[in-house]
């Protein structure tokens, strides 16, 4: 069963790591997700392996959509729940580019020129052929 969340992005935490009891290093990019309910509820949600340089290039702000997995695990006699990432899009449907670090969007191609020149011959101010 694939999860689907949405909304914008509220805080990009701090990209945290560390060494694993086997001596396997790893990292966890984090950040907070707004949904756009009546009720916005805030979401913590974790990435993991190359998930971290997308995670690091989203903004507060960012209108995203979220694939995720659910995990919940018991320590102590205690139940937690992970949020876990696993693709990343913004609303556009356009994958998020890790590769821009301003985490601002690609302008639009520029228009082509108006053509200002005339075929009428009369130097009329209507281009109407009637």
């Amino acid at each position: 069963m694939a999860l689907e969340i949405s909304g914008k992005v509220h805080k990009v935490l701090e990209t945290i790591g560390g060494t694993s009891k086997s001596g396997n290093e790893w990292k966890k990019g984090q950040f907070v997700l707004e949904t756009g309910e009546n009720f916005p509820k805030q979401v913590y949600c974790t990435a993991w392996g190359d998930m971290i340089d997308q995670v690091q290039a989203l903004q507060p702000g960012d209108q995203i959509k979220a694939s995720i997995d659910l995990q919940s695990r018991e320590y102590n006699g205690r139940w937690y729940t992970d949020v876990k990432v696993w693709r990343l899009e913004k609303v556009t449907n356009e994958p998020i580019d890790s590769s821009d670090t301003t985490g601002t969007s690609k302008p639009p191609p520029p228009a082509p020129p108006e053509d200002t020149s005339s075929s009428d011959d009369n130097n009329s101010e209507d281009d109407l052929p009637f």
